[in-house]
């Protein structure tokens, strides 16, 4: 994921004027086999961030909150990576932290929290509300007025119908079409969504 991050980087929003990709922090060497990227230049407990240094994380599982806690404690900042080809609508506001993938929108009035994941193609209705340190996968689509609340995965191509809500630690399984409330802590999976034993 990482090097899918890279490559958005280099198509949005504030890169080279605002930012450049100095390079990795990973704490596994699997990069090294790969060409055309940027270095590796640290893991993410040995990495003591620099002066203008930002970040941004390419970890989706709930490993995320732990790694960039570890960054924030040593004084480092993340920002927001939002390709050019995205789009916020009017009166739509986002915390820190977040990627926003390729030719996702965030429609009007709608609110994101930090840290979240939203993947490319992923549409968030408008007024929708959305907490922190979510995943939402490729091709989501949130329809208008609903809620998600922090550490939720949403898996491709899910739809979440008009004014759910979505708990907290809550997953939501690929291809799902969700028409009510996912209680927190549960997995559902279907059409319609119903949860898994």
């Amino acid at each position: 994921m990482g090097r899918t991050i890279y490559s958005n980087a280099l198509e949005s929003v504030g890169y080279g004027t605002e930012f450049t990709v100095k390079g990795f922090l990973n704490d596994f060497p699997s990069l090294d086999q790969f060409e055309n990227y940027p270095p590796i230049i640290g893991t993410i407990d040995g990495y003591q961030p620099q002066v203008d240094d930002v970040f941004v994380c390419s970890i989706g599982d709930k490993l995320r909150k732990k790694c960039i806690e570890k960054i924030r404690d040593k004084g480092g900042e993340f920002i927001n990576l939002i390709p050019q080809t995205a789009r916020l609508y009017t009166n739509a506001k986002l915390g820190k932290g977040n990627f926003i993938g390729a030719y996702t929108v965030i429609g009007n009035d709608a609110q994101v929290g930090d840290f979240n994941m939203i993947q490319s193609y992923t549409v968030i209705g408008h007024d929708a509300q959305i907490g922190n340190w979510n995943r939402i996968d490729t091709h989501v689509t949130c329809v208008g007025g609903i809620k998600i609340e922090d550490h939720v995965n949403i898996h491709t191509s899910a739809v979440i119908s008009h004014n759910v809500v979505v708990e907290s630690e809550a997953n939501v399984g690929a291809c799902s079409f969700v028409i009510k409330k996912v209680k927190s802590g549960t997995t559902v999976f279907g059409n319609p969504a119903k949860k898994l034993v």
